[in-house]
């Protein structure tokens, strides 16, 4: 624990003049904790506590209460005292308006001290006042205090651009200290900085540079800086930069990992582009994966506030290490982007998809009118249960056909309900195969004694009321500063370009969500499919052989069921890690299909009903006649 880490220098107090209130300030302190309660005659109060684990503040005024920040100036509060002292000041202090920020002075003590409550607007109005008058090098650790205290407002989208750069003005400011040393590293807990004087008239061509090492890192990453671009120009610092805490880097990366530690190269007043000799550096990657893409990449902070990977290249060294080659200097780091899929697969697939989800629509909408119009059908439960699955697929259909266009309207409500209807649509699909395998099972398993009252309107309490329940709940919690449904990338692995769709941005709802729901399900479907495939083969062996049907019959019937139960779904998992081409094209053809497969199976079995049914009525007239 580290009294430094909380008490440093704040400019811009008016001394005894900024007084509008009185108070306390109690300090208490033992080997591992430091805790300072400020108490106003307002009634406002303000709790911090520090310690090797721990760094926060708590601020409660009349009706709200709200995490927040402080600094003060340094004094050494514990002079000549006992690690266990307790000692109480009076404070002279004046709060804002809105009591969302308050000026300090310690008196006897002339420490002056600023508390300020996590909010947009007054950690954004402070990182303004920070870039304008930066006090190095002790602001280099109030920055970073700032993120540290106040994580949920530094990483909203509106606020973290601009913390970016006060950091990155707050680490060219050390960089170009005055200081004796060839090289010289600067170790904070959420990030390293090794500082290096570059030998322009020596003769080699790169300077090699360790990135500073963290806590029990044994290797972070090897830099090769080309020294030609500077041999004319003056100054000869540069600075090499570990984050160890990179959040603040990672708002637009939902579907991409960092697997490495992010670097920032830095060279003071110099924005250093178009390197003839590239900048190389090698990574070590943390838990490589032979099934991993990696891709090195870095962040536009200048421009789209995102990761890119113009102008830089990816290269292979060995199990554990990965070089990066670029063209420029910015921060860096080797991010797993996840299964990706070149643009000629993209382009078939899209076709595949489309034209699959365009037939499965039409068929579902016949399937659905031609059980409208068909009282025989209404009056069959197993009908009603395959119209409403088929209902779900138009669903997910139409408006899987709708995600590239929403995308691209400026109005991003519009992308959001697009992305709701398909989430929905799907989770809604997965529950009626569900169904479809329980109404199976009791009409060729148990037989006796299924009758179940009001058994339609349940089943369809499942169907649709469950998935409503999950979207709903996602819904609720839409507003926060990563919302769940709206516009989602999707990369081309032979290109830069992006395609953009509607769907979930999140990917922990999206793996999280989708993925233990449809396994749940996937399991109990596969193990009705299983048990009605063992009873209708055991068939076979019943009765006299002119009564045994062709086996290509029963196959088919199998088949069939595998469609109306959704288990084509499960090709999903052999691609999950890696991306298997035709297990994609197989995925894309047999589940975009679904609903013209249902309505093929809905006219089969009507057909079968009809010749069972006109087999019966001649039965019945041969034996009137007799």
């Amino acid at each position: 624990m580290t009294l430094f880490l909380l008490l440093i220098v704040i400019y811009g107090l008016d001394g005894g003049e900024c007084c509008s209130e009185w108070g306390n300030l109690t300090i208490s302190n033992d080997t591992k904790t430091l805790e300072m309660r400020i108490s106003l005659t307002s009634g406002h109060n303000i709790t911090v506590f520090d310690s090797a684990k721990q760094l926060s503040c708590n601020s409660t005024a009349t009706t709200s209460t709200h995490s927040c920040y402080i600094e003060c100036s340094f004094r050494d509060f514990f002079k000549n005292k006992t690690l266990n002292a307790t000692e109480t000041f009076d404070i002279c202090a004046k709060p804002n308006e809105n009591k969302t920020r308050v000026d300090f002075i310690i008196q006897n003590n002339a420490s002056q001290c600023i508390v300020v409550d996590c909010l947009d607007d007054e950690i954004l109005q402070l990182l303004k006042e920070k870039e304008n008058q930066m006090n190095i090098p002790k602001d280099m650790r109030n920055i970073l205090n700032i993120k540290k205290m106040c994580p949920k407002v530094i990483l909203k989208e509106a606020v973290v651009n601009i913390y970016i750069g006060v950091e990155n003005k707050a680490i060219n400011s050390v960089i170009n200290m005055t200081v004796p040393e060839q090289k010289k590293t600067y170790y904070h807990e959420d990030l390293s900085l090794t500082v290096v004087k570059m030998n322009l008239t020596t003769t080699d061509d790169y300077l090699n540079i360790t990135a500073p090492h963290l806590f029990d890192d044994k290797e972070v990453a090897e830099t090769r800086i080309p020294l030609k671009p500077f041999r004319n120009l003056s100054g000869n610092t540069i600075g090499v930069v570990t984050y160890d805490s990179d959040q603040h880097f990672k708002l637009k990366m939902e579907k991409k990992t960092v697997t490495s530690k992010i670097l920032r190269i830095e060279i003071p007043g110099r924005n250093v582009t178009n390197l003839t000799d590239r900048l190389t550096i090698q990574f070590k990657i943390n838990s490589p994966n032979s099934n991993d893409i990696l891709s090195c990449q870095f962040y536009d902070e200048k421009g789209s506030k995102t990761w890119k990977e113009d102008g830089c290249l990816t290269n292979n060294i060995t199990d554990g290490f990965l070089e990066c080659s670029c063209n420029h200097m910015t921060p860096f780091a080797v991010l797993l982007t996840g299964s990706t899929i070149s643009k000629v697969h993209w382009e078939i697939l899209s076709t595949i998809s489309y034209v699959g989800c365009a037939l499965s629509a039409f068929f579902s909408a016949a399937s659905v009118l031609s059980f409208m119009f068909n009282s025989n059908a209404r009056a069959e439960v197993s009908s009603s249960i395959h119209v409403s699955l088929s209902g779900s697929l138009f669903l997910l259909n139409m408006s899987f056909m709708l995600s590239e266009w929403a995308a691209t309207l400026e109005n991003k409500e519009v992308c959001v309900f697009i992305a709701v209807m398909i989430h929905y649509s799907l989770l809604s699909s997965f529950s009626w195969m569900a169904v479809e395998a329980l109404h199976l099972y009791l009409l060729l398993i148990r037989v006796f004694n299924i009758y179940i009252r009001h058994y339609m309107i349940k089943l369809s309490l499942v169907g649709w009321g469950v998935p409503a329940l999950v979207v709903g709940g996602l819904l609720s919690v839409q507003n926060t500063p990563n919302p769940f449904y709206g516009t989602n990338e999707m990369k081309l692995s032979d290109t830069n370009k992006t395609n953009s769709v509607c769907w979930i941005t999140n990917s922990s709802v999206l793996y999280g969500v989708n993925l233990s729901y449809f396994t749940v399900i996937f399991l109990f479907n596969l193990g009705i499919l299983i048990t009605v495939s063992r009873q209708i083969f055991k068939l076979r062996h019943v009765g006299g052989r002119h009564d045994k049907m062709p086996v290509w019959k029963d196959a088919g019937t199998v088949l069939g069921l595998m469609c109306l139960l959704g288990t084509t779904w499960g090709l999903a998992f052999f691609t999950a890690g890696y991306t298997n081409d035709p297990i994609l094209y197989l995925f894309c053809i047999f589940n975009t299909m679904q609903g013209f497969f249902i309505f093929v199976w809905m006219c089969g079995s009507a057909r079968k009903n009809r010749a069972q049914t006109h087999k019966s009525k001649t039965k019945s007239t041969l034996d009137i006649s007799k």
